[in-house]
């Protein structure tokens, strides 16, 4: 995959045009309260499309798939959360707080359902499995997240008081619980609409990256953030992401897992959600301070389209036992 095939996702590039649009016209004073309020409804609307879409049937299937579940759950929320925090301490010496607090804040965010059953899919893994352990993980970062941000030794200067956890019941939970209560009306919509839905979630996403990198701005993220700062910001990444990806392979493998399932945990167990931790942070933090936390998530983000494309290529060809050592043609990607 090339870097200019990379760009090419709609989403990367709505990111891109958000963090531009920030830069050159943040929204400050009176026009950042009108910004929040179309972000938080975006966010709204992107969690109820959301319980719209997650069918319940595959929420009791993977519970059910617990030999899966279990470990891609304590792999996503417990090893990587840890590793992040591990980052977070480690950067400390050389980025400012709120940057390094980001790997933390990374570390403790689930896989992004979209990207993860894509490439289980062009890896020839189990995609209906991928599918279903991405989405419970979406699920239960919504509730576990915060608390595993705070245990690690997380707060910043947003705090979780009253007031965010209600933000949060608001914004994220609530949305997603009638979501799922009218999906059986919904649903023909819902199957009518997908690609056009696509966009509600790419703009909610990059409406929160737009009020988070708008308070960035506004407290001087160029000058704080140096050449420097993003070597340093750049390399640590790189450094999750390797071992995000290493891991959850040896970990599958651990397990004893079938090669098609393998796949699965490893896509859904490496990846990280710009549509829950974009959001998330603009509820959790202050805008001043979110646009620094959200720094590492959105170069993860970029970094792990960039390598997941070639790794999904390279399994699709790797022989495996009982094809007769068929190997896939070649994907362009």
């Amino acid at each position: 995959m090339t870097f200019r095939t990379v760009f090419a996702d709609p989403m990367l590039r709505m990111l891109a045009a958000a963090i531009a649009l920030a830069a050159l016209l943040p929204a400050t004073g009176d026009a950042r309260g009108v910004a929040q309020t179309v972000a938080n409804a975006a966010i709204f609307i992107l969690f109820l499309l959301n319980g719209m879409r997650i069918a319940r049937r595959d929420i009791i299937a993977g519970f059910v798939n617990w030999r899966f579940l279990l470990p891609l759950v304590g792999w996503v929320f417990g090893a990587m959360a840890v590793m992040g925090a591990g980052l977070a301490s480690l950067a400390e010496g050389w980025l400012a707080p709120s940057v390094a607090l980001g790997f933390l804040y990374l570390g403790t965010l689930p896989s992004t359902v979209q990207s993860a059953t894509s490439y289980t899919a062009l890896a020839r893994g189990n995609v209906a499995l991928s599918v279903v352990g991405a989405a419970l993980l979406n699920i239960l970062g919504v509730f576990v997240t915060v608390p595993i941000f705070l245990a690690l030794g997380g707060s910043g200067g947003g705090g979780v008081g009253f007031e965010t956890i209600g933000k949060i019941m608001v914004l994220l939970i609530l949305p997603f619980a009638i979501g799922q209560a009218v999906q059986g009306l919904t649903g023909p919509f819902v199957a009518r609409h997908g690609p056009r839905i696509v966009w509600v979630d790419r703009f909610a996403i990059s409406a929160a990256i737009y009020v988070a990198f708008s308070g960035a701005v506004e407290q001087g993220i160029w000058s704080r953030v140096d050449g420097p700062d993003w070597a340093v910001i750049g390399l640590l990444v790189a450094a999750f992401l390797v071992a995000g990806n290493l891991g959850a392979w040896l970990a599958g493998g651990a397990l004893r897992l079938e090669r098609p399932d393998r796949t699965a945990f490893l896509f859904a167990g490496a990846q990280k959600s710009a549509a829950v931790g974009a959001p998330l942070a603009t509820i959790l933090f202050p805008p001043e301070e979110a646009g620094f936390i959200v720094i590492a998530l959105l170069l993860y983000h970029f970094f792990q389209l960039v390598v997941a494309a070639p790794i999904a290529t390279r399994l699709a060809q790797s022989p495996r036992p009982g094809d007769g050592g068929y190997s896939a043609p070649t994907t362009r990607s």
